[in-house]
């Protein structure tokens, strides 16, 4: 279907004639006997090409029937195409290289080029890529000139499922260089099919006269037997990530269930904040009942000038003990060698840890010190009540046992009922 052009495309006007006017049959001059219009997309905007048609004038010449085409014009862009080379390289860089999807490059040109392109026209122009690129990779000629200067090479096979359900693409890849030599997709891989692919890529070994000193898979059967087969003598190593994969399955495992362990004994977040904010929300109902004249005629009024009244911080730090523990208890962040459990516990350690330090400051910390360790809080509080002896055996008893990260919801409650009773 041929492509619309807006009415009012402001086109660059193009000209293009015959370098080498001989005509190739008899060696006389060519004439023009028509001109084609022709209209593309570049880069550097719309372009119109006039081409200028040629053909030999002498009538008993064989030339005379072949009207020829400038020899730019194949070099500015193909036969049929609504765009040029430039604008189909982009497209290709773009899918093969940064792995950009269809509508995103649609936009992309629209945006940046004002180039308005449909999506099944850009998947035909990705499949072109495609076809030209692989072309291009098996091309015998410039393998060679790659591989010139390698005195060895070291390949390997992997096979790449794309979705579930497809079949699997088995990829053979040459690592001295980096270069994928060629894949085939395979619906069943049977040790034949595989055996297939590793003496295709014996004969390219063999073109290019070059020595395959080690081959590098997953080792899976049909890999095994295939390269033993067609590559007697050669080393076979397990592939490192597969090899550390399959080591770390039963580690992972491991810190899956000790998450579920600590999620299950750090439990009751949800009831501490709702007995806080239920607290909160009874403070500030009582504080406007003293406000309003109705209800202040039994009470002792307050000084004009009295200060307004100060926020609950105690309640206002087990919010946040609350919230710093559930994002921890949520976090599934990590791999093999950072295992999320790992993490998680030492995240809720150190929440322990600093619970302890704020306990140990209430119970038997001095004014100053309290001060410093929670600064928000009232140092008038600190003086109404001194702490027992009783209260001080038991604050060098806790202060040496280790907080446990389960004992969470108990301290966090105490410090609301503490700071309730204060």
């Amino acid at each position: 279907m041929p492509y619309k052009w807006p009415s009012d495309t402001d086109f660059a006007l193009r000209e293009l004639d015959f370098l080498d006017r001989a005509c190739p049959a008899c060696g006389r001059m060519m004439h023009i006997c028509d001109h084609r219009y022709r209209r593309i997309h570049t880069l550097e905007g719309p372009v119109q090409l006039v081409c200028k048609l040629n053909h030999c004038p002498d009538p008993d010449c064989p030339g005379h029937a072949q009207t020829k085409s400038p020899e730019q014009e194949a070099m500015i862009a193909p036969p049929n195409w609504a765009i040029g080379w430039d604008v189909f390289c982009w497209i290709g860089h773009r899918r093969c290289a940064r792995h950009m999807s269809i509508p995103l490059i649609q936009s992309e040109l629209l945006d940046d080029y004002a180039i308005k392109l449909s999506d099944d026209a850009i998947a035909k122009y990705i499949r072109r890529y495609q076809v030209m690129l692989a072309a291009r990779q098996q091309d015998p000629q410039a393998l060679r000139r790659q591989y010139e200067s390698v005195p060895e090479i070291v390949l390997s096979i992997d096979g790449l499922q794309p979705e579930k359900g497809h079949e699997t693409l088995y990829v053979v890849r040459e690592l001295t260089q980096k270069r994928v030599w060629f894949a085939k997709p395979l619906i069943s891989a049977t040790a034949d099919e595989v055996q297939r692919l590793i003496a295709q890529a014996k004969e390219w070994a063999t073109s290019l006269n070059k020595t395959v000193s080690l081959w590098i898979s997953d080792k899976q059967d049909a890999f095994v037997t295939g390269i033993a087969a067609e590559f007697p003598g050669v080393p076979h190593r397990y592939c490192d990530n597969h090899f550390l994969r399959d080591l770390a399955k039963p580690v992972l495992e491991a810190d899956s269930h000790a998450k579920v362990q600590m999620r299950h004994k750090v439990r009751g977040l949800r009831k501490i904040e709702q007995a806080v904010l239920k607290r909160q929300n009874a403070e500030a109902l009582t504080s406007l009942a003293q406000d309003d004249p109705t209800a202040t005629v039994t009470v002792i009024v307050a000084p004009a000038n009295a200060p307004a009244p100060e926020p609950d911080s105690a309640g206002t730090v087990v919010l946040d003990y609350c919230a710093a523990v559930r994002g921890i208890l949520n976090g599934d962040q990590g791999g093999p060698l950072q295992p999320p459990g790992l993490q998680m516990a030492a995240a809720l350690k150190e929440v322990g840890e600093s619970i302890q330090r704020n306990l140990d400051a209430k119970k038997g910390g001095s004014q100053k010190s309290n001060s410093a360790v929670l600064p928000t809080a009232s140092t008038g509080d600190w003086s109404m009540s001194k702490p027992s002896k009783r209260q001080s055996e038991s604050t060098s008893r806790t202060s040496t046992r280790w907080p446990r990260p389960w004992n969470l919801e108990g301290r966090v409650a105490r410090i609301g009922r503490r700071s309730s009773r204060s």
